[in-house]
């Protein structure tokens, strides 16, 4: 998954990109809203991680824009403010989750998960498609009861696969999704790692088909 954070604290912006990373998203890091407009007018996030108080605005107008422009992408806030009414506020506004800072690494992975869930109308971390379980949390996929672990990148690929079963993505996209502005990559990158995942895929009814020209899609047979 490809995570924006919009942080001005360094220390804090380091620590969270650090654990997310180690976890195997991809997160890009603004320090102001301008930066965060930058970034969002051309790359499409999983998942927006928001501070409130920033050097040159507000959080909540930045959230209030999203959500004004039809923007889906879920949002979480992190606030130093632990009010009800303030906690109120954010979700009225739109976000789909807050957390009260100091952040507990462990609760914020959590937190995440849970909002992507939703947003995938999934209620857990399992899903299954055709003759095959995929777990995101344990990065395992299981075939007729044989199960394999995937490595990071191939975990996180085949998460925007099987996110959106039969959706086409185009080699550029993908690369879009699956690096950070600060990682060079190139689109071979690509056919490697859904190589990799094809073999995983043996003896199973479900494949990553190539559409020539045009990308690929995962598609049960």
């Amino acid at each position: 998954m490809r995570y924006l954070l919009i942080e001005d604290n360094e220390t804090l912006a380091r620590a969270v990109v650090d654990r997310l990373v180690l976890d195997g998203h991809v997160v890009d890091h603004a320090e102001d809203l301008a930066t965060a407009a930058d970034y969002t007018a051309t790359t499409d996030y999983d998942l927006i991680l928001l501070d409130i108080m920033l050097p040159d605005g507000d959080g909540r107008t930045f959230l209030a824009q999203r959500r004004s422009a039809k923007s889906r992408t879920p949002v979480i806030v992190l606030t130093a403010r632990s009010e009800v009414s303030d906690r109120v506020g954010l979700l009225d506004l739109g976000a789909d989750d807050y957390m009260v800072k100091p952040i507990d690494f462990s609760e914020l992975e959590a937190r995440c998960r849970a909002v992507l869930r939703r947003r995938g109308g999934e209620a857990r971390n399992v899903i299954s498609f055709g003759d095959l379980e995929f777990d995101s949390l344990a990065g395992t996929l299981k075939i007729d009861g044989s199960e394999t672990s995937l490595r990071t990148r191939e975990l996180r690929l085949f998460e925007i696969f099987i996110n959106a079963p039969n959706q086409l993505f185009s080699k550029s996209k993908l690369v879009d999704r699956l690096f950070s502005y600060d990682e060079e990559a190139s689109e071979n990158a690509i056919e490697v790692y859904v190589g990799r995942l094809r073999r995983r895929l043996e003896g199973s009814n479900v494949s990553i088909t190539t559409v020539r020209g045009l990308g690929y899609k995962l598609e049960q047979r």
